[in-house]
C-alpha cells in the first residue's frame, strides 16, 4: 500500500469519525463545516477527472454546481407557489430533483463541451469561463427565481429513508456520495478509457496517431464530470437552502481549481485533501483578518513552487 493510499484512507476515516463526535459533544458548527467541505470535495473530485487526469483546465465548473442547486430550488419553488405541474417538475422529491440536476448538467456539458473541446490552451480556459458567465447572467435576468437576490429553498429534497433536515443524515449522504465519486473516478481512470484520457493529456497527437479519437474520449469525460458536479450542486442546494447566481460565478470555479491543485491533481485523494485544506484555512485565517485571501494566496504559491504534486506530493512513495 503506497503512502498516498494510506494518507487518503486516514483522511477519509478522520472525516467520517470526527464530525459526528463533535456534533454529539455539542459542537454542531464543525459538523456543518464538514458537510460543506464534503460537498465541495465532491465537486473538486468531478473537476479532477478532466483537470487532473485529462489536462483540461475548465474555468467554468462552478456553473454545473449552480445548475445542480437550481435543479433543486426551482421544482421546490413551483411545488410551493404553483406552475410546471404539467411537466411534473413541481415537486420536492429528491428522486426527481437529483436526476434532473445530473441530466441538465450532462446536457449542458455535452453542448458546451462539443464546442470548447475544439479549442486548446488559453482559448479553452476562456471559452469555458464564457459559457459559465452566460449561465450566470441568464439566471440573474430571471426575476421569478429571485434574480441576483437568489432563491430560498423552503423544503429540502425528500428521499426514501433519509431526512435531509437532520444535519447528521445530510452529512452522511454527502460523505457516502464522496466515497462513490472517488470510486467512480478511480475506476474510470484505471480503465482503458482512462488510459486514453491520460495519454491524451501527455501527448494528444501521439494518441491520435494510434487511431484513437481523443476528442470523443475527452467529451465523454467532460460530460461525466459535469453530471457529477451537478449532483454536488444538488447537495449544496439542500445544505444551504439558499441558491443564488453567485454560486456559479467564475471566482467559484477558481476556488474548485485551487482545491484540486492544492491537494494534488491526478490523484484519488488530492481533491479531498485540497478541499479540506482550503475550507480549514479559509475558516482559520478569516478569524484574524478580512484580508485572508492574501496569506492564503501566498501559501498556495508556496505549495505550487516547493511541492511536486500539491499536498499529496508529501506522501510520494519511493520509485
Amino acid at each position: 500500500m503506497s503512502p498516498r493510499t494510506i494518507a487518503t484512507l486516514v483522511a477519509m476515516a478522520l472525516l467520517a469519525v470526527l464530525p459526528p463526535v463533535f456534533y454529539f459533544t455539542g459542537n454542531a458548527f464543525w459538523l456543518d463545516l464538514a458537510t460543506r467541505l464534503t460537498i465541495l470535495a465532491n465537486a473538486a473530485v468531478s473537476l479532477n477527472l478532466i483537470l487532473g487526469y485529462g489536462g483540461l483546465v475548465s474555468f467554468g465548473h462552478a456553473a454545473y454546481v449552480g445548475l445542480g442547486a437550481y435543479a433543486v430550488g426551482i421544482p421546490a419553488y413551483h411545488w410551493l407557489y404553483g406552475g410546471l405541474e404539467d411537466l411534473g417538475l413541481a415537486t420536492t422529491s429528491g428522486l426527481v430533483q437529483i436526476p434532473l440536476a445530473m441530466a441538465v448538467c450532462a446536457l449542458f456539458a455535452l453542448v458546451t463541451g462539443a464546442i470548447c473541446l475544439r479549442t486548446k490552451g488559453v482559448y479553452f480556459i476562456m471559452i469555458t469561463m464564457a459559457f459559465a458567465q452566460m449561465v450566470y447572467y441568464a439566471i440573474v435576468s430571471i426575476e421569478e427565481y429571485g434574480g441576483d437576490d437568489g432563491l430560498v429553498i423552503d423544503t429540502r429534497s425528500e428521499l426514501p429513508s433519509i431526512n435531509l433536515d437532520d444535519p447528521l443524515q445530510l452529512f452522511g449522504l454527502a460523505y457516502v456520495s464522496l466515497l462513490v465519486a472517488m470510486l467512480i473516478v478511480r475506476m474510470v481512470t484505471r480503465s482503458r478509457f482512462g488510459m486514453v484520457l491520460r495519454g491524451a493529456k501527455g501527448n494528444a497527437e501521439r494518441v491520435q496517431m494510434m487511431g484513437l479519437n481523443t476528442y470523443a474520449y475527452r467529451l465523454t469525460a467532460y460530460v461525466i464530470s459535469g453530471a457529477m458536479a451537478g449532483y454536488a450542486g444538488a447537495l449544496l442546494g439542500n445544505f444551504t437552502t439558499f441558491i443564488s447566481p453567485e454560486m456559479m460565478d467564475w471566482t467559484r470555479s477558481g476556488e474548485l481549481m485551487f482545491m484540486v491543485i492544492l491537494g494534488g491533481g491526478g490523484t484519488t485523494g488530492g481533491p479531498v485533501l485540497g478541499a479540506a485544506a482550503f475550507i480549514i484555512l479559509e475558516e482559520w485565517l478569516s478569524h484574524y483578518t478580512i484580508y485572508w485571501h492574501l496569506p492564503f494566496g501566498l501559501l498556495l504559491i508556496a505549495v505550487v513552487l516547493f511541492t511536486r504534486g500539491g499536498l499529496m506530493g508529501f506522501f510520494r512513495g519511493r520509485k
